[in-house]
């Protein structure tokens, strides 16, 4: 199942919506009050909390495993958000920030946490509460 990427706008022409589609039988949940950007793509077993943004170009892909994304959190252009298809799931806490370009992947960001831009978070690692990774780093897979 896929949603119709175009809608009628004010003046009659289209305007873009985000990509967000089921895969299989895993559907993205997404609260009312979350911004997702037109560019975006939503897929598979996405559940993004309140008040949180998705912008342009990121791609959140929950295929084979979950990912969840808490309350007032902000994911910044050309992001990448994965999961680990056998035992990880990817989990974002609330008031968090992503930088632009960054890769997370199969990993926990616990609330108010801060990824730098073009940061890349690899699997079962974990940025504690209120921790920081400088842009351009990585956190390398199990470290915290």
């Amino acid at each position: 199942m896929s949603y119709d990427l175009t809608e009628d706008g004010p003046s009659g022409g289209h305007v873009r919506r985000a990509y967000i589609a089921a895969f299989m039988d895993l559907v993205p949940e997404i609260d009312s009050t979350a911004f997702i950007a037109p560019t975006a793509a939503v897929i598979g077993a996405v559940r993004i909390g309140a008040n949180s943004s998705v912008w342009h170009q990121v791609t959140m892909r929950g295929d084979n495993n979950y990912i969840t994304v808490g309350e007032n959190t902000n994911i910044q252009d050309n992001s990448c958000v994965h999961i680990d298809s056998v035992k990880l799931p990817t989990i974002i806490g609330s008031n968090v920030t992503i930088g632009h370009s960054a890769i997370i992947h199969a990993c926990t960001i616990e609330d108010r946490g801060f990824v730098g831009m073009g940061s890349i978070v690899m699997d079962g690692a974990v940025i504690e509460s209120g921790g920081m990774l400088a842009a351009g780093a990585m956190l390398t897979p199990g470290k915290v």
